[in-house]
């Protein structure tokens, strides 16, 4: 080989694992610091290449290792009250993202001010057959059915254990339960969650709204929500003070009014008394405005199309309870506009999941920014200030 000829080609392997080193060293550092623009224009469309199941499982890896630390600092006005409990900003993850417990640490570091895992059931389960999960890209939603696949109590327990152990209480922690698919008795699995749980929990979650799970939604019904929520408060009452937990539950969005109104009496009633709403979970209503291939897949809807959906569901909850029951507002959020309007409706915080699926852990960043900046432009001092300002408007 012409020595010369060698050289060269030495200089450009060279050159070729600097610039490759560079490139993974500046790679690195974005997705730590959680840069946008990195996020949006290169990784995140590379994810989407992944099937969204196995995007899914990578993603909590990934979180769980902590290392994603975005430099921005909530500011004052944005630390709010819920459930008695002071956060540092009102953006949670809903449950659903870190269904096992595994990555609880690494969300709160992403930048959420409480974070919720879940559902979790008393006995394992797998959930439904795969594939259930699908992208509706075009829509920026997405389509799931993956009926509580579950690790089961105990070893989501250790797991959330350990965690308090390592972190102390510095994540506000939210446990969102679910019953077995075959359980014989449905409200007895949600009280078995209720005695498992409220020693580790800031908030326990009582989801009887998702519509992957069979004959899961009727529990809804009068009769039927006013034998579980009693069962539920005797079971967190018979516990030790010190580990009596706020219970919430969790709404459908394609209630009627006059279910929505039934609902809003049980509650009222001293026995049920429960301490908040989630509103909302998925639903399986499918807009005739969408446009992507995967919208006639069976499963729970969620992103930007039931955006509106859910605001216009939480003002009517803030008007017919007088704004008594604090609300955690989900569905759709993916700016702080959209945060903002569901405060405006009656929330008292907001949680966000999709949003988190296509665009990455800078979009924490980008709702509490532009949250804090829409409040300041209002006159606003802090998210108390807001909560249903605006609920008319959605009406």
């Amino acid at each position: 080989m012409n020595p010369h000829r060698a050289g060269v080609s030495s200089k450009l392997r060279s050159m070729l694992k600097v610039t490759s080193l560079g490139a993974a060293v500046f790679s690195a550092i974005c997705l730590c610091k959680g840069n946008e623009e990195f996020y949006s224009a290169i990784f995140m469309p590379i994810v989407r290449i992944i099937p969204p199941e196995t995007a899914h499982k990578m993603a909590v890896f990934g979180v769980k290792l902590g290392v994603i630390r975005p430099p921005y600092q909530d500011p004052e006005q944005l630390k709010t009250q819920l459930l008695g409990l002071t956060i540092e900003n009102p953006v949670g993850i809903a449950a659903g993202f870190d269904k096992h417990g595994e990555a609880v640490s690494g969300l709160q570091h992403i930048g959420f001010g409480f974070v919720e895992i879940g559902s979790v059931t008393p006995e394992p389960q797998p959930g439904n057959p795969r594939p259930r999960v699908f992208r509706l890209n075009e829509d920026k939603a997405i389509v799931n059915r993956y009926g509580f696949n579950s690790e089961g109590h105990d070893v989501v327990y250790e797991r959330l254990r350990k965690t308090r152990e390592e972190n102390g209480t510095k994540v506000t922690l939210g446990i969102n339960l679910g019953k077995n698919k075959h359980s014989e008795d449905a409200v007895d699995d949600y009280v078995k969650g209720i005695k498992k749980f409220s020693c580790l929990a800031d908030y326990l979650v009582i989801n009887i709204s998702s519509p992957n799970t069979p004959g899961l939604r009727t529990m809804q019904n009068k009769s039927t929500l006013q034998i579980l929520l009693s069962e539920v408060i005797k079971a967190r009452n018979s516990l030790p003070r010190s580990e009596q937990r706020p219970i919430l539950v969790k709404l459908a969005p394609d209630l009627s009014d006059g279910d929505v109104q039934e609902i809003i009496g049980v509650v009222k009633f001293k026995d049920c008394a429960i301490d908040g709403l989630i509103i909302s979970n998925t639903t399986i209503d499918r807009p005739s405005s969408l446009k992507s291939y995967n919208a006639g897949q069976l499963g729970g809807l969620s992103g930007a199309p039931l955006n509106s959906k859910s605001t216009q569901l939480i003002a009517k909850v803030y008007k017919w309870t007088e704004g008594k029951i604090p609300i955690i507002g989900v569905g759709g959020i993916s700016n702080g506009q959209d945060a903002y309007e569901k405060i405006l409706a009656g929330a008292s915080a907001v949680q966000l999941y999709t949003a988190f699926i296509y665009h990455g852990p800078p979009i924490v960043t980008k709702v509490k920014r532009e949250l804090a900046q829409i409040l300041e432009e209002n006159g606003y001092q802090s998210i108390q200030q807001a909560v249903g300002k605006g609920v008319d408007q959605f009406l």
